[in-house]
């Protein structure tokens, strides 16, 4: 059994990308999560150290994103999703890395990635 704990919407600035005004000037990324999990403990103890810790989660994620600069964001969702899955009781994570202002010269709502990791 595999239930879903979904953060969306998650939002920190950082400095990534290829261009060098990207590394410099920085931007707004957006991340949404949904990780498989068993609730079922939680649910019965009704105990927040049986459950993942959203807000920890979160902070863990605002960490990656605004630490280090990459040029891909591939990469930036390949070491968020390896933050999510520290937590042994994360079964598998969906990250989609939301750029919405990438540096492309024509009218566009989203540039995303997916990716789903699973241990």
């Amino acid at each position: 059994m595999s239930d879903v704990i979904a953060l969306t919407g998650l939002r920190a600035f950082g400095y990534h990308g290829v261009l060098a005004s990207e590394k410099q000037t920085g931007q707004e990324f957006i991340v949404d999560l949904l990780l498989h999990t068993d609730i079922q403990r939680a649910a019965s103890t009704d105990n927040l150290a049986d459950t993942i810790d959203y807000a920890a989660l979160a902070h863990a994620v605002v960490t990656v994103v605004e630490g280090e600069p990459v040029d891909l964001i591939e990469t930036l969702a390949q070491r968020i999703a390896d933050v999510v899955l520290i937590d042994s009781r994360v079964l598998s994570v969906k990250v989609v890395l939301h750029k919405p202002s990438a540096p492309i010269p024509h009218e566009f709502d989203d540039v995303r990635i997916e990716i789903d990791r699973s241990r």
